[in-house]
This record gives C-alpha cells, structure tokens and sequence, in this order.
C-alpha cells in the first residue's frame, strides 16, 4: 500500500517539472520573466523557505532577443514644440498679441463712443487749458493770486471765444440775402458758360436737372424735416460739451498739478518716477502744438482773408473765421476750408476768379506748410505726414470733426511719452549695468532726462 502514493508521487512531481519547463520556455519566447507555478504539493522534507527564495533569486532572466539585421532604423520622434517651424511659431506669438492688443483697442473705442460727449468735453478742455495755462502762469509771476490769475485767464478766454462765434453767425446772417442773390447770378452765369461750352450741353438738359434737383427735394421733405429735429438735438449736446468744457478748464487751470499729483498715485510704484518725468515733457508737447497751431490758423485766415477780400468775394470775413477754425484739423481741414472760399468765390465772381482765389489759397498754405509750421512748431510735435492722415481719419470715425480736431495732438504727446520713456528706460539700464541696444530715435534721444530730474 504504500508504493503505490509513491510512485504516484514521483509521477506528479515529473508532470510539475515538465510543466514548468512548457512555462519557461514560453515566457522565454514572449519575452516575460517567469513566474514559478505555485503547486499544491508539499516541498521537500529537507528543502527550507530560505533555499527556495535564493532559487527563486539565482533564476536566469529572460533575454529579449534582438531585432533582425534587415529591420529599418526608427528614429526617435522630436517634441512637438520643436517640430513647428520657427517662422510659424513667430507667427503665431505675434498674432496671439496683436489679437489682444486689437480687443483692447476695439474696448477702448467702444468704451470711448459710449461716453463720446464726455470724452470729448474733456479733450476740448485739455487743448483750451494749453492755450490758457501759460497766461495763468504769467499772471501769478507778475504776484497775482492763483485764484484770481484762473478767473482772468479764464473769463478772458470764453469771451473771446463766444465773440468769435457770434461775429461768424451774425455775419453770415447779415449777408444771406446777398450771398443768395450772388449765387443765383453766379448759377445764371454757369448755366450760360455750359451753354456756350464745348461740352455740348443743351437747355433741355439743363432744365432737366434742375426739375430732378427739385424733385428731390420735394420727395425727401420728410428726411429733411428729421434732420431738422435731430440738428436740435445736436445743438443741445453742443451746449452740454460747452458747458463741460468749461467747467474742465475751470478746474485744470486751478488745480492742474494737484489733479497731476493724484493721477500718479494710480501709477504703480515701480513705473512711477518714468510717468512723473514724461508728464511735464507731454504736457510742453501739447501747450507747443495748441500754440503753434493758433499762431499758424491766424495768419491762414489774415492773408487769405485780405486775398479773398481785394478779389471781391462775398462774406471774406466769415470765410476767413472757417479757414481759422479748420486748421485745427491738419492738411484735411486747409483743403475743405480753402475748396469752400474757392467755390463761393466760383458762384459769385465767376470762373476767373475762383481760379485767383484758387492761387492765394495754395500760395498762402504753401508757404504754412514749409516755413510757418517747422519754424513755429518746431521738432518737438513734428508728426509724420501718414500718421497726421491716418490719425485723422481714425479720429474722424470715432469721435466726427471732434475727434479729427484732437487726433494729431493726441498722436504728437503720445509720441514724446513713448520717447522719453524709451530714452529714461535705457539710462536706468546703463545705471545699474544692464546691457541695453542701442536709443537711435532721434525723438528718444532729444527727450532724454536730464540729471537734476532724477
């Protein structure tokens, strides 16, 4: 009885063996370490765990055989980042921030529209504390006080102003009647020079414009009545800007450098000193600009005044008043101001004439545009004749005839704050060792700070 679990025994213990052989050869072919088959058979008497463990440890391991000869080479795959082309990824930082910087612009416009009465009030009073502020300043060193130097400066300039305005209205109203009876002889007379023209244009034709002309205004009465009632609300804004504008000035011209003071403090503490320095440069800017500017729209409007006035032309002094106010707005307004005296001096005096008006007006901007502007003006608020268009037409859209009056000057101060800063961030670079490119802006360069502003 008792060979018989024996040589089952050693029966069993072969097919183990075998087994685990099967098991390690096929580990051996897919490449995995083997594991030992855990059997429910006893171990042996004179086996102890503490030899098992180091069989189990001295097992050889299974080596992943090696790729054949004729296997192509697979090179390594490069991040993705370094797969994109340089020019590509150029491409897409600068896109990403231009994408920004144009949200931001079209926040800051719309933002701008939103409050375009306020806005605008706020700049007139800017440009009209420039003109003024340096009269303040006069009076106060002549011992007067700061409050009564503000009233003076101020009463003073709003009277002359509304003067102004009013001569403009009651001259206008003045020679109306005159005016209409001008242009209808000076019609007449275009009607008889297209007559007698090598345009062959017949009086039927002729005729037939005009009923075109007065049908048109038949049919769009309604549309001209609209216009009417929205020209009162536009009247009613005009007086509330006026009022603001005032007010604003009132103030700047008062307590200009308290207000300055507390703009800084938004500042942060590490750009403040670089804002506290571009601020007294961006404001000379703009005092420079409104007085040059004053200076250059006065002698338009005194020389082509006298030339429209010896040629005859009706209302020479109203024109001249329209030649001064439009030259705030740089190269468009000399060109509408000037089209409009050589066209009333065509309706009224006739071809010969508005061709004589025609050279006055281009003789007397010719010579502003090539000797009063860079010897009144000078370097510091010269802007480039592209920026002056663009600056204007982008003003012109956002804010009307408002926004193109204050566009250049806005450009000219923007263009000194980013010099100076340019030019004061590269000397703190040079202070504390900091190797920086080279300042070749010649505005940059000019508007450098000084050492006793430091």
């Amino acid at each position: 009885m008792t060979r018989v679990p024996g040589w089952l025994e050693r029966i069993g213990g072969r097919l183990t063996r075998m087994g685990e052989r099967l098991e390690e050869r096929r580990a051996a072919a897919e490449g995995e370490p083997h594991r030992p088959v855990e059997t429910g058979a006893p171990a042996p008497s004179g086996s102890a765990p503490a030899s098992a463990a180091s069989a189990a440890d001295s097992a050889p391991e299974p080596v992943v055989p090696a790729p054949p000869a004729y296997a192509p080479a697979v090179a390594a795959r490069p991040e993705p980042v370094n797969a994109v082309p340089w020019g590509l990824r150029v491409a897409a930082e600068a896109g990403w921030r231009l994408l920004v910087l144009a949200a931001a612009l079209w926040v800051l416009a719309y933002a701008i529209t939103s409050v375009q009465l306020v806005v605008m009030a706020f700049l007139a009073a800017l440009l009209i504390t420039a003109l003024l502020q340096p009269a303040v300043a006069r009076m106060r060193a002549l011992g007067l006080p700061r409050g009564l130097a503000t009233a003076v400066a101020f009463i003073t300039g709003f009277v002359i102003m509304g003067l102004v305005g009013w001569f403009v209205v009651w001259q206008v109203l003045e020679n109306a009647d005159t005016l209409a009876e001008r242009v209808q002889e000076g019609i007449d007379e275009l009607q008889k020079w297209l007559l007698e023209s090598p345009f062959h244009v017949t009086e039927d034709q002729i005729k037939e414009i005009a009923k075109n002309l007065r049908e048109a205004v038949g049919t769009n009465t309604e549309e001209i009545t609209t216009a009417g009632l929205e020209g009162v609300t536009v009247i009613v804004e005009f007086m509330t800007g006026i009022l603001l504008a005032m007010f604003s000035t009132l103030f700047l011209l008062y307590d200009g450098k308290r207000i300055w003071n507390w703009t800084l403090k938004a500042v942060p503490a590490q750009a403040r000193p670089g804002v506290a320095g571009a601020g007294p440069k961006a404001w000379r800017t703009l005092t420079a600009y409104v007085r040059g500017t004053v200076i250059v729209a006065l002698i338009d409007a005194i020389f082509i005044g006298i030339g429209i006035y010896f040629l005859d032309v009706p209302m020479a002094v109203p024109l001249a008043v329209f030649i001064f106010l439009f030259a705030f707005i740089p190269l468009v307004g000399a060109v509408i101001s000037g089209a409009l005296a050589v066209v009333v001096a065509l309706v009224t005096q006739g071809v010969f004439t508005a061709l004589m008006a025609l050279v006055v007006v281009l003789a007397v901007q010719q010579i502003e545009g090539h000797v009063l502007q860079p010897f009144i003006l000078g370097r510091a608020v010269r802007v480039h004749p592209l920026a002056v268009v663009l600056s204007v037409a982008a003003g012109g859209m956002v804010g009307g005839i408002g926004g193109a009056v204050v566009a250049v000057p806005l450009v000219a101060v923007a263009n000194t704050v980013v010099g100076y800063l340019r030019a004061y961030s590269h000397e703190q670079a040079l202070r504390h060792g900091t190797p920086v490119p080279e300042v070749e802006s010649a505005s940059a360069s000019s508007s450098a700070p000084s050492p006793s502003a430091d």
